[in-house]
């Protein structure tokens, strides 16, 4: 009767935990059939044998068993000391790991029947056992750790994954260090599989290669990751055990080349991926789902920046750190994560194009270029100009690029605009035509400035340092103010006249060559015809050697530099006293229109050639343009300032040619000198 009862309290508390079992059983295939129903049957078979009720009753979590005295006893110390203390109830603590899975297959082995081991249950019986300090158990979980689930790589990967909630006495007794130490070793072997790399692309062709010089799209990069297999598994699990292991890839040997790719696919799903932050968002119960992804994706940021290479490799694209900048904008990064990846940055900065580089978003209360993304690219371009690194002419063409993209925001100030362009020297800056663009399209939104602001915009150009075709369209430009189109028209027809030199002297050089004998291709005389004995001068003397040739050439090229130089120089000074010239010019017609309206202006800030409204009808007015302009004069004083501007013109070109016939002299002089040494 006794025996009765035991076995329907038995079935009464055990039938809710062989359903939920039953349930475990379906999650992992290994368990079958399930461990509580096995439980549930050695008690009644125990109670049978030795006539002894159940009398302890263990908690667990919201479960409770029923079990034995003498069984548990004898094979845990745990249970053996929390029974001299308490008789009937022991309830195990919230730190128990395992919960009531685990301690299902403990209670089983204390009864003395075979457990069932497998990749989803071994982590989790071994810390039990250790915990319940259960003779024997511990021992078995550890030998099949080492025989048959580090063998192999998805056992490996499934024990490892059981083992973060189990932390950290999985970490102390080496459950996570063995799985980390055997999945990076079955990588490397991945990679250095011939037969294995010669079927499928590997992870430098899906990852570096695949990238390099693309905008960065976080889809795209997925199904790139996806080719590798062992990558994918690799990114799944979390960060914790996923930087332990690609530590240990570095450790034992993995080149660079195939690591890097593997945190930015990583990176890529956890941090710049849009789907993964509204499926974190989604899925916060508490109502604050926005904050709690952003918490997580900032974890994991700060965790990949210190992962990344230092020194610049090669192996991650420019656009995944562009990328990871954008992306911790919106993030609250700890501050030493955030230089760290300024830094990084930086050092990649020669490399990126202006597609790569984080834009504002318009702003109704701000203008762009206080925006969080313009504040930082200016501290990066700084801290690049700062510290002297390679490729600053690179870096000042994509700063002038990047600026051609938000000079178009209605609210940005001249003054600050001039901040912008002064954060790359003058000197690094190779040639202006993207900071002309920049410019000009900054005047094209911005028709209300006057024009001592244009003048100061454009006073960071320089009309030497534009192409050919920029100084045709600056010349053409009315936008521009009259001294810099002046310049740029000067500087247009030194590039015209350069191109005329350089095409004759090749043309003489080809006409030269066409009667020098022994020269291939060159001109042969017939036997019956002698050789002329005036010849054109070769670039090599018989008198001279080849050193004292290249001396003598490279002399006159710098003397060259150094006349155009001085020509341009001296062309600036004509330009200037061109200007005082053409401000004489508008006071006389000023004053000869004021004395003829009989009434002056005295609200303009500056001269204008406009006739006065007191003036005859007769005289037609014209639409107020700045006083910088030539369009703003009559065709009467169009026509005295133009012939005034040839008139200094011819001067420049008179003077052009007698340095030019100075620098002829002078050649022809130094072969002389040459053939009288």
């Amino acid at each position: 009767m006794i025996g009765r009862e035991m076995e329907m309290a038995t079935e009464v508390e055990m039938s809710p935990a062989a359903k939920e079992a039953a349930a475990a059983a379906m999650f992992s295939p290994y368990s079958s059939p399930s461990t509580a129903f096995l439980l549930q049957r050695r008690v009644l078979s125990w109670a049978k044998e030795t006539g002894s009720p159940a009398t302890v009753r263990v908690r667990v979590a919201d479960r409770s068993f029923i079990l034995h005295r003498d069984p548990l006893s004898s094979r845990s110390r745990y249970f053996s000391q929390a029974m001299e203390e308490v008789s009937g109830d022991v309830e195990l603590p919230d730190s128990f790991p395992g919960g009531s899975d685990a301690f299902e297959v403990i209670g089983l082995f204390c009864y003395g029947d075979a457990v069932a081991l497998d990749p989803f249950n071994v982590a989790a019986v071994r810390c039990a056992a250790e915990f319940l300090d259960v003779g024997g158990l511990g021992a078995r979980c550890d030998l099949y750790i080492n025989q048959v689930v580090l063998q192999s790589w998805d056992d490996a990967l499934i024990v490892l994954q059981r083992c973060q909630p189990l932390l950290p006495v999985a970490e102390e007794l080496l459950i996570v260090s063995r799985c980390v130490e055997s999945l990076a070793f079955m990588a490397c072997m991945e990679i250095l599989d011939p037969e294995q790399r010669r079927d499928q692309p590997g992870v430098d062709d899906a990852g570096a290669r695949g990238l390099v010089g693309r905008r960065w799209d976080a889809e795209v990069v997925k199904e790139l990751a996806a080719r590798d297999l062992w990558i994918k598994d690799l990114i799944a699990l979390p960060f914790e055990f996923f930087k332990r292991i690609v530590q240990a890839l570095r450790r034992q040997g993995m080149k660079e080349k195939y690591v890097s790719p593997v945190v930015l696919f990583y990176a890529n799903k956890w941090v710049l991926s849009k789907k993964t932050h509204k499926f974190w968002a989604s899925t916060d119960e508490a109502g604050d789902g926005e904050i709690d992804a952003n918490r997580r994706a900032t974890e994991i940021l700060q965790g990949v920046v210190e992962l990344l290479p230092v020194e610049a490799s090669g192996a991650v694209p420019v656009a995944f750190y562009f990328a990871l900048l954008s992306r911790s904008l919106a993030l609250e990064l700890k501050e030493e994560s955030r230089t760290r990846l300024r830094d990084q940055v930086a050092s990649q900065l020669q490399f990126a194009s202006a597609d790569d580089l984080p834009l504002p978003e318009q702003d109704a209360d701000r203008s762009v270029a206080d925006s969080p993304e313009v504040v930082t690219m200016e501290s990066i371009v700084s801290n690049h100009v700062a510290m002297q690194r390679q490729g600053a002419e690179a870096v000042a063409g994509l700063w002038d690029r990047y600026l051609v993209h938000i000079v178009a925001d209605p609210k940005l100030r001249p003054e600050r605009l001039a901040e912008l362009i002064g954060v790359v020297p003058a000197g690094n800056r190779k040639t202006h035509d993207h900071l002309y663009e920049a410019i000009n399209t900054y005047l094209v939104e911005h028709p209300s400035l006057s024009g001592e602001e244009k003048a100061a915009l454009c006073g960071h150009l320089e009309c030497r340092k534009l192409s050919h075709e920029a100084c045709i369209q600056a010349v053409q430009n009315e936008r521009m103010p009259l001294r810099f189109i002046v310049q740029a028209l000067f500087v247009q027809q030194m590039h015209t006249h350069r191109a005329f030199a350089e095409r004759s002297d090749s043309f003489r050089y080809m006409l030269s060559g066409e009667l020098i004998p022994g020269v291939a291709g060159a001109y042969t005389p017939s036997p019956g015809c002698p050789v002329p004995t005036s010849q054109p001068l070769s670039t090599t003397s018989p008198y001279t050697d080849a050193h004292t040739s290249a001396a003598l050439d490279g002399k006159l090229r710098a003397r060259g530099e150094d006349d155009a130089t001085s020509d341009y120089e001296t062309a600036s000074f004509r330009i200037q006293a061109l200007e005082q010239e053409i401000i004489s010019l508008k006071k006389t017609l000023q004053r000869h229109n004021t004395l003829k309206g009989g009434s002056v202006r005295k609200d303009s800030k500056e001269p204008s050639f406009r006739a006065d409204a007191a003036a005859p009808v007769a005289i037609r007015r014209r639409a107020p343009v700045s006083g910088s302009c030539i369009g703003s004069m009559r065709w009467g004083s169009q026509r005295r300032c133009a012939s005034r501007i040839l008139r200094v013109f011819t001067r420049l070109a008179v003077f052009g040619r007698s340095r030019s016939r100075g620098k002829q002299s002078k050649c022809r002089a130094a072969p002389e000198q040459l053939s009288c040494l």
